[in-house]
């Protein structure tokens, strides 16, 4: 399974309305956090658990739900979680 479907899959947790996740991993090529294999990555999560939370409340969310791939197989994580009105 790919890091980005593992990702997917974690964050189902939060019941998403859509999903986008870039992989941005060449782009840092020879980077620190990249030679030692954790990836780069932008993510777009809508979700409606995201209502009434701050910027830092949604990331905590995602981050939870990502769990030890945090620490594992992702180095950076781009967030942009969103609400279907915001969306």
């Amino acid at each position: 399974m790919t890091t980005i479907d593992q990702i997917r899959e974690r964050l189902a947790v939060l019941d998403p309305v859509s999903v986008e996740i870039d992989d941005d991993s060449a782009l840092h090529a020879g980077h620190a956090g990249a030679r030692s294999g954790g990836g780069h990555y932008r993510l777009t999560i809508v979700a409606e658990c995201f209502q009434g939370k701050n910027t830092v409340a949604r990331h905590r969310l995602v981050y939870d739900a990502l769990g030890d791939l945090m620490r594992t197989r992702v180095h950076a994580l781009a967030v942009r979680a969103l609400t279907a009105d915001e969306a």
